[in-house]
């Protein structure tokens, strides 16, 4: 896994133009680079969020579009922080001493089974496509008891440019 992230990272690397675009504060493009650190920090915080990033950004460059990275769709945020909480776990076999309050609470999140309602409590659009068997209010009843005070995260580790023509 960590030697896909490698080359992955290496690749986006190579192509990667200095220029970044940014309207309303969020980076613009159709092209997606991996952070330097990635490829250096073995952190494993940082490396679940790599996951969420190389999983998210692949998933809105495949919505495609004049500017992926404005894409904003259920089942890319869905399919990241699946990713994510993946990573997160395997990152904790490889090292025991690891924590991170965010990424342990959403694990305990996916281990309720709601990790879908959980994705579209905190991140949902309006104009997202959710499928029927989510349900919100059964994850709201859960979130009282077990997530007071949450406050959601996320980390993009890399930013989105414009490839040169």
């Amino acid at each position: 896994m960590m030697r896909f992230l490698a080359i992955s990272a290496l690749l986006l690397l190579a192509a990667c133009n200095s220029a970044i675009y940014t309207r309303d504060g969020v980076t613009d493009g159709d092209t997606f680079y991996l952070a330097p650190q990635a490829l250096v920090n073995d952190d494993p915080v940082l490396q679940s969020w790599v996951a969420y990033s190389l999983m998210k950004s692949t998933c809105q460059l495949q919505l495609g579009g004049e500017n992926p990275a404005r894409n904003s769709d259920y089942g890319c945020e869905f399919t990241a922080r699946q990713h994510l909480v993946e990573a997160w776990e395997e990152q904790r076999a490889e090292h025991p001493d690891a924590s991170d309050p965010y990424l342990d609470a959403l694990l305990d999140v996916r281990e309720a089974g709601y990790l879908d309602e959980y994705t579209v409590r905190y991140f949902g659009r309006d104009s997202w496509q959710v499928p029927a068997e989510v349900q919100v209010d059964d994850f709201r009843r859960w979130q009282r008891a077990y997530l007071a005070n949450h406050r959601p995260e996320t980390h993009i580790v890399g930013s989105w440019n414009y490839q040169a023509l």
